[in-house]
């Protein structure tokens, strides 16, 4: 491993570790201050939330990266980029603020949390100022860390100061919206200041080309909603806050432990396809090495949590938490699956340009999920609404093994010389 991805992988895990330490010191206090109500009415108009922040990602964090990799060192081709895509952004949340604000006038329970909705919102300008996807393009991950661990640690003593009871959840929202917000700031200074971009006025060709080479990528993001983000808004609806609030808690938990190989998936992104760009044996040669031993690491991960659940729940949230644990349990073997599946997809397919057969499992793993989620979660709530999520997973790491075997590609076995 050369120094530049070492410094990379160190940044991401700086930021994973920023992510889920603060969590885990503010986590505890909020679920017992808010209740598993007030907790799960959080959880149901975050979850609301990321659908705008979705759209105003639109797959750029993986189609614009690609493409600075490539032309990192080419500063008229990086700021044409940067423009179009900010330009992109900023129209986007425009429009996902307002569909959210004409689903919560129509739908009822969306505005029962209405004022939890409007807080949250704030953390989609935060995401439209943040440059993630120059960052990672450019492998200078330490600038991320810096920026996001700077505005994460003012949300801890802004939570036990403003956060006092299940009517707060709102406050909690507008927090971590406003540290966002702060976070987006700081990243563009450092543009700034690097001096990386020039003023590239976009043209409306330069914003169609944008729009059209992340398409595939947005509607991957999209269809693995289906199984994310929906599966929380799904549960709200038909389940209650309380049922969210349990199903949120094991996932925090969930997302705390894959937190832990997220900083590889991110890194090796952007070298996977310099390497593939460069010589394809030596790019399938570091695919294998990372698919041995992501697998090791994430199984063993997925054993402990399985085994740790019962232990998790209770040290983190308390006895009025029990309920989760069932939740956990199932949930522990994500990290596992989605390690595997990562691989496979954005490391394999995505990397050799199956973009469109990428798009297309996961739109069909979307589908799959609402399929299985909805009599799931009327029967069994939250137990329901964690056993679909995992299905779901399983089947888009299947999927994807069968397409690698058709395809012939020599991800598993065969002469790299020839490729």
């Amino acid at each position: 491993m050369d120094k530049t991805l070492f410094k990379n992988i160190a940044s991401l895990f700086g930021i994973q570790g920023m992510n889920y330490l603060i969590p885990l010191i503010t986590l505890p206090y909020l679920v017992r201050v808010l209740d598993p109500i007030g907790y799960g009415s959080l959880g149901f108009a975050l979850a609301i939330v990321q659908y705008c922040c979705m759209l105003t990602d639109y797959g750029f964090n993986l189609s614009v990266t690609k493409q600075i990799a490539v032309y990192r060192d080419d500063k008229v081709k990086v700021s044409k980029l940067f423009w179009s895509v900010l330009c992109c952004k900023v129209g986007m949340a425009i429009l996902s603020v307002l569909a959210v604000s004409i689903a919560v006038y129509f739908v009822p329970k969306l505005n029962d949390v209405s004022l939890i909705i409007y807080s949250g919102l704030l953390m989609v300008l935060g995401n439209v100022l943040f440059p993630t996807w120059l960052f990672q393009g450019k492998e200078k991950m330490g600038w991320i860390a810096i920026s996001n661990i700077t505005a994460r640690l003012l949300a801890i003593p802004l939570i036990f100061i403003f956060v006092n009871k299940p009517e707060h959840a709102y406050v909690a929202a507008l927090i971590t919206s406003l540290t966002t917000i702060l976070a987006g700031c700081i990243g563009l200074y450092f543009v700034w200041r690097k001096k990386w971009v020039i003023w590239y006025p976009p043209t409306f060709t330069d914003l169609v080309e944008m729009l059209r080479d992340g398409w595939h990528v947005f509607i991957s993001t999209a269809a693995i909603s289906l199984y994310t983000t929906s599966t929380t808004v799904i549960l709200g609806l038909i389940s209650g806050p309380i049922s969210v609030g349990y199903f949120v808690a094991a996932d925090k938990l969930r997302q705390a432990v894959l937190g832990l190989i997220t900083p590889f998936f991110q890194a090796l992104y952007p070298r996977v396809n310099a390497t593939m760009a460069r010589s394809r044996k030596e790019g399938f040669l570091l695919i294998r090495n990372i698919l041995k031993w992501q697998s090791i690491f994430t199984l063993i991960l997925s054993v402990a949590m399985f085994m740790a659940a019962p232990l998790m729940i209770s040290l983190a949230y308390g006895e009025q938490y029990d309920a989760a644990v069932p939740v956990l349990l199932l949930m522990a073997w994500l990290p596992f699956v989605i390690g595997l599946s990562n691989v496979f997809g954005m490391q394999t397919l995505l990397a050799l340009g199956y973009k469109v057969i990428f798009s297309q499992i996961l739109m069909m793993a979307g589908v799959v999920n609402i399929i299985f989620i909805l009599p799931l979660t009327y029967y069994y709530a939250e137990i329901g609404a964690a056993t679909s999520v995992l299905l779901t997973e399983i089947i888009v790491t299947t999927v994807m093994v069968v397409v690698i075997i058709k395809k012939k590609i020599p991800l598993f076995k065969g002469n790299l010389n020839a490729v």
